[in-house]
């Protein structure tokens, strides 16, 4: 009865629009006023310990299991929740319980691999053609997510005003458009990293058959030991891989390896705040072994690793579009994904689209 009533309590404050839950014992209790706008199925009675500890885990993993099923919009229930718990996240006082975020090249192959290496087929499945995994570029409304992707790339090259013959470095390379279209369109000389040996033999693939091998190379290292000195980098949705702890490094990295009034271009999630990436749902499910900075940690690395900011670009309702088509896309899909894997991995992959809508926010920096 303890638990039940802590349960009414925090819910009654959860959510900034009507909605109506029905409890494991099958009481229902509508809270607030008007018309219902959805309804939570709480099937089984979870800890509230747990909860407290870990919400977004608990409650992702609850909805995972079928512990937990909401009826109506997900993406507006997940977006009133966040809402509604803003002002804690505006405290800084919960960072001193965040556990350190560095890690070693050895458990960031491991974290790359256990996100990306699940099979391409699976990816090819609700990416578009390109196999872009990061935020489009919608010039126009009605842009194809794969133009839109292309437009992405092309918006990034176009940054670095690149000159024909020169070389470019794409740190976290992923299926390789960046760097085929670098070559084929701006006659530049790209060479990739990636520690997902999925993406390495798909681009490795890619060049020999659209014949780039005198332009193209791809390496399978962690970019901590990439040498060199490049006249251009571009590192796309790569950071969020990086960690906490070891972000400072990672610009330093990018520094050492430009040449002397070269240009590099990140683009990557970022957080309004300090702290908007802890969380242990995307830990564990999306970044693992990962953190998202805020804007102004990002400028305070960049800065420190003498590099000057040039152009800072918020993309924020471009991502919002683009995870949009990928839920649509995913399920789409949703039965051969679950011939792959299982209905927990379908649960678990509609959940992440809609929560990431409305838990990052994504710049571009240069």
């Amino acid at each position: 009865m303890f638990e039940k009533t802590v349960y009414k309590k925090l819910l009654s404050h959860a959510f900034d629009f009507p909605v109506t839950v029905k409890y494991w014992d099958g009481q229902s209790e509508t809270y607030g006023d008007g018309t219902p706008q959805a309804e939570i199925d709480i099937n089984k009675e979870l800890s509230m310990a747990q909860i407290a500890k870990h919400a977004t885990l608990t409650l992702g993993e609850a909805y995972m299991d079928g512990d937990i099923d909401i009826k109506g919009s997900i993406q507006q229930v997940v977006a009133s929740a966040y809402r509604q718990t803003t002002s804690f996240m505006h405290d800084k006082s919960f960072l001193k319980f965040i556990p350190k975020q560095g890690h070693s090249e050895k458990e960031n192959k491991q974290d790359i691999q256990s996100h990306y290496d699940i099979g391409n087929d699976f990816y090819k499945l609700w990416l578009d053609p390109t196999l872009t995994y990061s935020c489009a570029y919608f010039k126009n409304d009605n842009d194809t997510l794969e133009q839109a992707q292309l437009n992405k790339v092309h918006h990034i090259l176009n940054k670095l005003m690149p000159e024909r013959g020169k070389t470019l470095l794409d740190i976290g390379s992923g299926w390789g458009t960046l760097l085929y279209v670098a070559a084929e369109e701006y006659g530049l000389h790209a060479t990739g990293v990636t520690l997902s040996e999925e993406q390495y033999n798909y681009t490795k693939n890619q060049i020999q058959k659209r014949g780039l091998a005198d332009l193209v190379d791809v390496r399978l290292e962690d970019y901590r030991e990439t040498t060199g000195q490049y006249d251009y980098i571009t590192s796309v949705g790569m950071f969020e891989h990086v960690g906490k702890d070891n972000l400072p490094g990672y610009f330093e990295k990018v520094n050492e390896l430009l040449k002397p009034g070269a240009r590099a271009l990140i683009h990557g999630i970022t957080g309004q705040h300090i702290g908007a990436g802890v969380d242990p749902w995307l830990t564990k499910y999306i970044f693992p072994g990962g953190y998202i900075p805020s804007v102004s940690k990002n400028l305070d690395y960049m800065i420190e690793a003498n590099l000057q900011l040039d152009d800072l670009e918020p993309l924020r309702r471009h991502y919002q579009k683009t995870l949009e088509i990928w839920d649509h896309n995913f399920n789409a899909v949703r039965d051969q994904v679950r011939e792959m894997f299982d209905e927990r991995f379908c649960e678990c992959g509609i959940y992440t689209c809609r929560q990431l809508r409305h838990h990052l926010k994504l710049a571009t920096l240069m």
